[in-house]
């Protein structure tokens, strides 16, 4: 296939990796060249062959995806980076169209959305348009120009048992609720954060929420 766009795959969760490859592969001008499931596997395979496009997850366990961007570029990857994730917050979307990425498309979309997502990016010159960048801030905050919602008093208690190594059960226990209560305040805490585990939550927190565990965590573990 020569005219076919070269894609590669970067995502840790294998299922995911191959419903995406299945998908592409029944499109006649898309060729999957490889798959990896960390930035060194990625940049492995931008630096062996031609790839014209990567679809890039930035949650890949322990990895920040988002440090493929820069490292690609220092090999001398001329082709785009679309994100493919779960979710992400404003700031980290910022950042990621800033650095490079071509857009950001979020994985409850249906799958024939993001062929359409591809063939569009592969249309345009170098870049993000502007229209294109403000719309996919929009979609990832639900239309709030005020940015992602500030955690409760209640999950950054949540916020700071996690932080702290604690268990579901044991973070239920210290707060006097139940333990299936504290599982939902941690999956809204993930959706939050834009990740989708402890160990991402954890980062994030360091990262991202430091503030939020001064204010919400003295006192309260010890």
């Amino acid at each position: 296939m020569p005219d076919a766009t070269r894609i590669l795959l970067i995502d840790d969760h294998a299922l995911f990796r191959e419903a995406i490859a299945r998908l592409l592969a029944a499109q006649a001008d898309i060729e999957v060249i490889g798959e990896g499931a960390t930035v060194g596997e990625g940049l492995e395979i931008v630096k062996s062959r031609p790839v014209d496009i990567v679809l890039l997850d930035i949650n890949l366990g322990f990895e920040q995806g988002g440090a493929f961007l820069n490292l690609a570029r220092a090999e001398g990857f001329s082709g785009k980076v679309l994100v493919v994730t779960a979710g992400v917050s404003k700031l980290e979307a910022g950042r990621l169209l800033q650095r490079g990425c071509a857009g950001i498309f979020l994985k409850h979309e249906r799958p024939q959305l993001l062929i359409e997502k591809i063939r569009e990016v592969m249309k345009r010159s170098n870049g993000v348009e502007q229209d294109d960048t403000n719309i996919v801030l929009r979609e990832l905050n639900n239309g709030d120009p005020e940015g992602p919602r500030p955690f409760t008093p209640r999950e950054r208690q949540v916020l700071c048992g996690v932080f702290s190594g604690r268990t579901n059960k044991e973070i239920a226990h210290k707060l006097g609720v139940s333990e299936s209560l504290v599982k939902a305040f941690v999956q809204q805490l993930f959706r939050k954060a834009g990740v989708r585990s402890r160990a991402q939550l954890v980062r994030a927190a360091v990262e991202r929420y430091w503030k939020e565990l001064e204010d919400g965590c003295e006192g309260v573990w010890n």
